[in-house]
């Protein structure tokens, strides 16, 4: 895929110390297309590494447009008190939307949690790519906790969104191979969710996959 943007939205507020890369962009426009006239009015939505919305609201934002119908709440789940002043601020640049837009200040092992079980419709991902053991670190905490699953783990990710999804829900995300490393996270994926949910590889995103997460019953 390109990695010019062929779908601007709108000027987002980010940190300084970490911008986004197209990937997050890239993303919500593909789950758009895949999601094209399904009706979301009665959904619960949730974005998980959120960071400062971008993903969900970039999602809301090609849905407006093509004047299709949005969840009526939309979660924000992200570990970084950091980003909660650039969310906010983007909740203002998306503009008026029917949507109820949380930012939720949690770690994503809480989704196990019973409070959780079965409550999403839609679940969209954009988490880090890497390992604490795989690269360098940076001396910056908050952009290592950005790149690397160091406030918890690969595992509990996807166990987050097993028990996080309902029965006819779905879940798109992006992850990154690493043969460099000898990891192969789609498979670590498939192992996880054996059993679970069916996932299916629906495209390359600049080198990332694309996929796709659902109820076996689906």
């Amino acid at each position: 895929m390109s990695s010019i943007n062929n779908y601007f939205t709108f000027n987002y507020s980010q940190p300084s110390e970490y911008r986004l890369s197209h990937d997050s962009v890239f993303l919500a426009r593909r789950i758009f297309e895949h999601m094209i006239e399904v009706d979301l009015s009665n959904a619960r939505a949730l974005d998980i590494c959120a960071g400062s919305g971008i993903v969900g609201m970039d999602f809301l934002f090609h849905r407006r447009a093509a004047n299709q119908n949005v969840p009526g709440s939309f979660d924000f789940l992200e570990i970084q008190e950091i980003y909660r002043d650039h969310f906010v601020e983007n909740k203002k640049r998306l503009g008026e939307i029917s949507a109820q837009l949380n930012f939720v200040n949690r770690n994503y092992n809480d989704l196990q949690l019973n409070e959780f079980h079965g409550a999403y419709d839609l679940i969209v991902s954009s988490p880090p790519y890497f390992l604490v053991s795989q690269g360098k670190l940076s001396p910056s905490e908050f952009k290592n906790r950005c790149r690397f699953f160091i406030d918890s783990d690969f595992k509990n990710l996807v166990l987050g969104i097993v028990h996080s999804l309902k029965k006819n829900g779905v879940c798109y995300m992006l992850l990154r191979d690493l043969p460099q490393h000898g990891v192969n996270m789609v498979q670590e994926a498939e192992k996880i969710c054996s059993g679970k949910l069916k996932m299916e590889v629906l495209g390359d995103i600049r080198g990332t996959q694309f996929l796709r997460l659902a109820p076996l019953s689906q």
